[in-house]
């Protein structure tokens, strides 16, 4: 059993080339508030970042403000992404003395920062490529976010699309290394395998994957765990890898009680998803029943349904967020599965083909 517990996802942190830009872009396309600040103002001179808040989603948007930096460098090797996919535990020194002493490599080791707002421990460890995982106990702290922030005022409008919380945190893999990266979850963590595919449950004419989905104990952390699998062409897997040198954070799947009004909010903010063929909804309603959401308004937003013996569930997904086509975001509602699309993954695949072979890259 082990002796630290997760909680749930406390924030993503992304190394991006200009955190102000990206900032302004979170907010007004996806509904973000900015409310922590941590740069020069504050004494930190190696790095700017913005905390961005939507209801429990909480995103550190990076930027080095010298060059030769470890920021830089990732910037350089991989353009903008998720560096550290971050973790709300029990107890901070706990977890990073449980998961070293079982092999996992430390990054930073526990540390105590305090403020007028209180205390909290952070700690951080590797896991694949150049991710990594930090855990946090701010359960003696209560500033808006950390030691070294200081809060953003903003004007008291709503801007929010709808975005409640991290439903799951997807990492794509070089073939051959998903069963290597899951392993280091079961033993480093003490997860468990919670839903897998393999090329056989999906695969297009010209490309396929394997998936295997890690959860941690209360399952409120869930982390897909991908890798290509051979094809007549370029899987959008591989793809990812290549331009992203290596392995890394594919996509963020958030949650949503309404993705109707949360899709037609971002698509009027100008988020671009992925196009679904018409003849997908041609039979919807015989494949799946008891849907309770409008199906003309989710055949014209595009959304994808797929079901299971527990309920049936929608997601939809965007366009690559920046030139190089790596990460992305997931909308996603749930009434009552537990799924990860399956029954969808032909169609988003073909959506992604199509986007490939606009790109030269199928």
């Amino acid at each position: 059993m082990e002796n630290f517990k997760i909680s749930g996802f406390d924030h993503c942190e992304l190394y991006v080339g200009n955190a102000k830009q990206s900032a302004y872009y979170y907010q007004h396309a996806f509904g973000f508030e900015p409310v922590s600040y941590s740069g020069l103002e504050t004494g930190n001179r190696e790095k700017v970042s913005y905390v961005m808040q939507q209801n429990q989603v909480k995103f550190v948007l990076s930027s080095p403000l010298i060059s030769g930096t470890d920021i830089s460098r990732h910037i350089d090797r991989h353009g903008d992404g998720v560096k550290d996919i971050s973790f709300s535990v029990n107890d901070a020194e706990k977890a990073w003395k449980e998961t070293t002493s079982k092999g996992a490599k430390s990054v930073i080791k526990p540390k105590l920062i305090q403020d007028s707002y209180g205390e909290a421990v952070i700690a951080t460890i590797q896991t694949y490529g150049d991710t990594t995982h930090t855990f946090i106990d701010r359960s003696k702290y209560k500033g808006t976010f950390l030691p070294g922030y200081e809060n953003i005022q903003t004007p008291n409008t709503d801007i929010s699309t709808g975005i409640i919380h991290i439903d799951h945190v997807v990492g794509n893999q070089p073939d051959g290394d998903m069963k290597k990266v899951c392993e280091f979850y079961e033993k480093i963590f003490g997860w468990h395998r919670f839903w897998s595919v393999d090329d056989k449950d999906v695969s297009t004419k010209y490309s396929s994957l394997r998936s295997i989905v890690m959860s941690n104990e209360n399952e409120k952390v869930k982390m897909p765990i991908n890798e290509p699998a051979n094809g007549l062409k370029k899987s959008q897997i591989q793809e990812y890898i290549d331009f992203y040198n290596g392995p890394g954070v594919q996509h963020i799947a958030m949650s949503t009680k309404d993705i109707i009004s949360t899709v037609k909010k971002l698509k009027s903010n100008g988020v671009q998803f992925l196009p679904t063929p018409k003849s997908y909804y041609e039979d919807l309603s015989n494949r799946i029943d008891d849907i309770q959401e409008d199906l003309d308004a989710i055949a014209e937003l595009g959304i994808l349904v797929d079901s299971d013996e527990k309920g049936y569930m929608l997601q939809i997904f965007t366009k690559p967020i920046q030139d190089r086509p790596t990460l992305f975001y997931e909308i996603i509602q749930r009434r009552g599965s537990n799924s990860f699309g399956k029954g969808n993954f032909k169609a988003l695949f073909e959506s992604i083909e199509r986007e490939q072979s606009q790109r030269g890259n199928l």
